[in-house]
């Protein structure tokens, strides 16, 4: 299943770029070009992510994203994304989990994209576990990112090669040839 990410930004420019990039790396992307826009849309779909401009229809329209984007059931990885990275400050724990830079190499950009997916996934799984409490305590050691698999214990690979495959047929049963035949008769009480 591909990673969701809605991206809101009123530059056009930017938004269809990034919106390219996020694509061909292999991310769903949604996309919305106002504040508002961006708050309907996390209200009406789940995302895997929320990266938004700060300064758009206001110089705080991003932050109102951001607090949206907070306060989703689903609880989405927040960035913001900002041509003045200075936007970091003031947010009383409440900001985004990472400031992205708009002139960053899509290299870059990409690369903070899937530590932030990893960070945030982790942070998931330690607020389930926390929630969960002491109760639950072998649970907390599941990795909660991967699907779930029916754990059964894997079958032994053979080691030998094709030749010795087609040989040891021919082994096993001169060896049972070699075997006396079994007794026939009666079966005497106790034996199985």
């Amino acid at each position: 299943m591909k990673r969701r990410i809605l991206l809101v930004d009123d530059d056009v420019a930017v938004l269809l770029t990034f919106k390219a990039v996020l694509e061909i790396s292999g991310f769903d992307v949604d996309t919305a070009a106002s504040a508002r826009e961006g708050k309907s849309r996390i209200r009406s779909r789940e995302y895997h992510m929320v990266i938004s401009d700060m300064r758009m229809e206001s110089d705080v329209a991003g932050r109102e994203v951001i607090q949206v984007a907070r306060t989703a059931p689903y609880h989405p990885a927040v960035a913001l994304l900002t041509a003045f990275p200075d936007d970091e400050t003031g947010w009383d724990g409440a900001g985004p989990d990472k400031i992205l830079v708009k002139a960053t190499h899509t290299r870059v950009l990409l690369r903070h994209i899937e530590k932030l997916f990893h960070s945030h996934a982790a942070k998931l799984s330690r607020l389930a576990s926390q929630a969960a409490g002491p109760s639950l305590s072998l649970a907390a050691n599941v990795d909660n990112t991967k699907p779930s698999v029916p754990i059964t214990s894997p079958k032994p690979k053979s080691t030998r090669t094709a030749s010795a495959r087609t040989s040891a047929p021919a082994a096993s049963s001169k060896k049972i040839s070699e075997q006396p035949p079994p007794k026939r008769g009666r079966m005497q009480p106790g034996e199985a």
